[in-house]
C-alpha cells in the first residue's frame, strides 16, 4: 500500500522542518516512420506525381539542441536546501536555473531560457506525482522534458514501505503515455535515481549531518547512520537494491519510447563528494552539486546517437 506521507528528499513534515530549523540555528550559531504507397498505375515511372511536401532536412530523432524544456521531478530539481535550510532554490536546479555559476541545461542550451524554460518539479513528490507533471509539461509545448525522480519512493520511513517496482513502472509508463498523447514530438531526457547509499557514506563522516539525519531524512537509508549492525547493513542494501531496480526500470521503458534518451546511469554512478553536497542536510546537492548535475546533463543529451 502507498503512503501519503512525504518523508524523503525534500519531503519532511512540518514538525521536522521546524526541529531541523531550530537545531541547524543552534548549530551555526555555536560553529558556523514514413508508410509506403500502396501499388498502383499511379506508380509507373510516366505517371504524374504530386510535389514531394517532405523536408529536405527532416528533424532527427533526438535534437541535441532544444529550443524549449520543461523541467519535472522532485525536489533536487526544486534545488531544494542548496541556498537556505529547508527552502526551493530553483534559480540553481540543474535543469532550468539561472544562475550563472550553475549554468544549468536551459543556460548552456536555449537562446533565451528564461522565456522558454519552465521548472515544474515539486519538492516531496514521487513518481505517482509524474503523470500530472508531465501533463503540466505538455501544455508549455516544449522540445525536451527532463525527468528526475525516484529518489522519494525510496526515502521513506522504513524500507518495507518503499514504492514498489511495480507501481514505479506503472507510472512511469503512465507518465511518459500522458505527454504523448499531446506531445508525440517531444523529446524526453531522463536522469537515474542517485545512490542513496553513496550519499550516506560521504554525509555520515559529519557530525552535524547525522544529528540532522536523526530529524527525518530519508530514514529508510539514513535512520542509525553510524551503525554498523547486520540489520543497519542489510536495511542500507536493500534500499540500494530498489533503487537499482527504478534504474532499470527507467532505462527500459525510456528505451521502447522512440525520443527518450536515459543518462546510463551517470548520476547514480557520480560519486559526490561532500562539498557538492547540502550543507544544511549533507544529502541534498549543493550549488556545486547543481552543476555537477548540469553538466553530466548537459554531455548525455548532447551526445550523437549511438555515440
Amino acid at each position: 500500500m502507498r503512503r501519503a506521507a512525504r518523508n524523503g528528499v525534500g519531503g519532511i513534515r512540518s514538525a521536522t522542518v521546524r526541529g531541523v530549523a531550530l537545531f541547524l540555528t543552534g548549530a551555526l550559531t555555536l560553529g558556523a516512420c514514413t508508410s509506403e504507397p500502396a501499388e498502383n498505375e499511379d506508380q509507373r515511372p510516366d505517371a504524374r506525381r504530386a510535389p514531394d511536401s517532405r523536408s529536405p532536412s527532416p528533424t532527427p530523432v533526438w535534437d541535441t539542441r532544444p529550443d524549449s524544456i520543461a523541467a519535472v521531478g522532485d525536489s533536487i530539481t526544486r534545488g531544494f536546501d542548496a541556498c537556505s535550510v529547508l527552502s526551493d532554490c530553483p534559480e540553481v536546479s540543474w535543469a532550468t536555473g539561472s544562475d550563472p555559476a550553475t549554468n544549468s541545461l536551459a543556460e548552456r542550451l536555449l537562446d533565451k531560457p528564461d522565456q522558454h524554460s519552465w521548472n515544474l518539479a515539486r519538492s516531496g513528490s514521487r513518481m505517482s506525482d509524474l503523470p500530472e507533471q508531465m501533463r503540466a509539461a505538455a501544455k508549455h509545448d516544449p522540445d525536451m522534458v527532463t525527468v528526475m525522480s525516484g529518489g522519494n519512493d525510496a526515502c521513506q520511513d522504513t524500507a518495507d514501505e518503499m514504492t514498489e517496482v511495480t507501481d514505479f513502472r506503472t507510472d512511469f509508463t503512465k507518465a511518459l503515455r500522458t505527454l504523448r498523447r499531446t506531445q508525440p514530438g517531444t523529446q524526453v531526457y531522463v536522469v537515474s535515481v542517485p545512490d542513496l547509499k553513496r550519499l550516506w557514506s560521504v554525509g555520515r563522516k559529519n557530525g552535524l549531518g547525522r544529528q540532522v539525519w536523526k530529524l527525518g531524512i530519508c530514514p529508510s537509508m539514513l535512520r542509525d547512520a553510524s551503525s554498523m549492525s547486520q540489520a543497519a547493513v542489510e536495511r542500507r542494501n536493500t534500499v540500494r537494491e530498489r533503487v537499482t531496480q527504478y534504474n532499470q526500470v527507467l532505462e527500459k521503458v525510456c528505451a521502447e519510447d522512440l525520443r527518450c534518451r536515459y543518462d546510463d546511469g551517470a548520476v547514480f554512478d557520480y560519486d559526490f563528494n561532500g562539498d557538492e553536497l547540502s550543507k544544511w542536510d549533507w544529502f541534498h546537492p549543493s550549488k556545486k552539486g547543481q552543476r555537477v548535475l548540469a553538466e553530466l546533463a548537459y554531455r548525455h543529451v548532447t551526445a550523437p546517437a549511438g555515440s
